[in-house]
């Protein structure tokens, strides 16, 4: 079976709310439009800056809907299904109406940290429970264990429906070594904003972005002309936009982005705890950038 191939900006879609904490579904639309509109190659529903952890299943399966229906066959739609108990995965995997869904996002088991057998087997067991293809998430700095370049090939090589990996170690050694042995039509992402021009030099096929959120233009056109090997002028945008992205995730993820989300009048600068917005001094440094910008 040959599989959609996944490549150039992807980006991590926020989860817009309401004053009163509830899903703001326009906002969602209007986010859908001005990402796409800003030339993203595909998005990506319930990954971590969507705030998966605080919301419900319903919630989740409305956003998946909501994104679906309002990008209605413009770009790919990937949605994030993960977690760190295999079996809660795979009945999400069944309960959840994917039939739209061009790939699955999943995350390393988190918290729990298993060896890179029990990795290689929780993935394994996932991607025998679905048709549909599967992007490995490598997040060591929030799951508490690193996925190796070893264990992504051999389920690379095990797992015919697992077909890239978002990588944000943020060791361009590993990524190298991923690199130097991945197989053919195996794709490597970037899970790093400020790294991805560096990664895609080194051979990495893209990035699935938290700053194409509010970038979107600027962030797919470095992306694109690192594509076709245009690193002199990709690099000028990327100096352009490196202090913000920096300052995207000064107080984490997703504070910084919905922040400069709510100074462009896309949605508001609400959170669901415990993520709080961005503190004052990071306001203002982010507000001196985007007048800058």
């Amino acid at each position: 079976m040959s599989y959609i191939q996944l490549k150039g900006t992807g980006v991590a879609l926020v989860t817009p709310f309401q004053m009163n904490g509830k899903v703001d579904f326009p906002a969602l639309g209007k986010l859908v439009d001005n990402v796409i509109n800003g030339g993203v190659d595909f998005l990506v529903a319930l990954g971590t800056t969507a705030e998966t952890p605080t919301l419900t299943i319903d919630e989740k399966k409305a956003i998946l809907k909501s994104v679906i229906t309002h990008c209605n066959g413009r770009v790919p739609v990937v949605c994030g299904i993960g977690g760190n108990n295999t079996e809660e995965v795979i009945h999400h995997l069944h309960d959840f109406d994917l039939k739209d869904v061009a790939a699955i996002l999943s995350v390393s088991p988190y918290y729990n940290k298993p060896s890179q057998e029990g990795i290689y087997q929780h993935f394994k067991a996932v991607a025998k429970e679905t048709d549909k293809p599967i992007i490995l998430y490598n997040v060591p700095g929030r799951t508490g264990s690193n996925i190796l370049p070893a264990t992504v090939l051999r389920l690379a090589a095990d797992c015919p429906n697992i077909i890239a990996v978002k990588e944000a170690s943020g060791n361009i050694v590993q990524c190298m070594e991923l690199l130097q042995n991945m197989p053919e039509g195996f794709a490597v992402l970037s899970g790093d904003d400020n790294l991805v021009l560096a990664q895609m030099a080194i051979g990495m096929d893209g990035v699935i972005s938290v700053a194409a959120n509010c970038f979107a233009k600027d962030f797919t056109d470095m992306v694109n002309l690192a594509m076709v090997n245009k690193f002199d002028k990709a690099r000028k945008i990327h100096y352009k936009l490196l202090t913000g992205l920096d300052l995207l995730f000064v107080d984490g993820n997703p504070p910084g982005v919905k922040y400069v989300l709510s100074q462009q009048g896309v949605c508001n600068n609400i959170f669901r705890l415990p993520v709080v917005p961005v503190s004052d001094a990071t306001a203002h440094k982010i507000n001196t950038f985007l007048k800058a910008l």
